[in-house]
């Protein structure tokens, strides 16, 4: 009977310190995240700030683009049309008269 008491015993101790390191080790999880997330807010700010630097930065470049678009807009349309109205007519390097 003190054999089994005694195995009882060591079983309770035995759960008590698996649940006691399970506890351990949440805590550690939880405390690893929030430091991780302290770290990230302040390298990277919110993802509010974030994103509206992306879409600042955005609307930036979009205007640079209409900008250049407007400026080189006619020399473009006139080199298009130079191209499509001179029409040269010659044969194909791999055209082969007769065979």
């Amino acid at each position: 009977e003190k054999v089994s008491e005694a195995r009882k015993r060591k079983a309770r101790r035995l759960k008590q310190a698996k649940e006691e390191a399970q506890d351990e080790i949440e805590k550690y999880r939880q405390e690893r995240e929030r430091q991780f997330k302290e770290f990230e807010a302040k390298h990277m700010g919110s993802r509010e700030d974030v994103s509206a630097r992306i879409e600042a930065d955005t609307k930036l470049r979009i205007n640079d683009m209409n900008k250049a678009v407007q400026m080189h807009k006619e020399a473009v349309i006139e080199k298009v049309l130079e191209l499509v109205y001179d029409i040269k007519p010659e044969l194909h390097a791999n055209f082969r008269i007769g065979k």
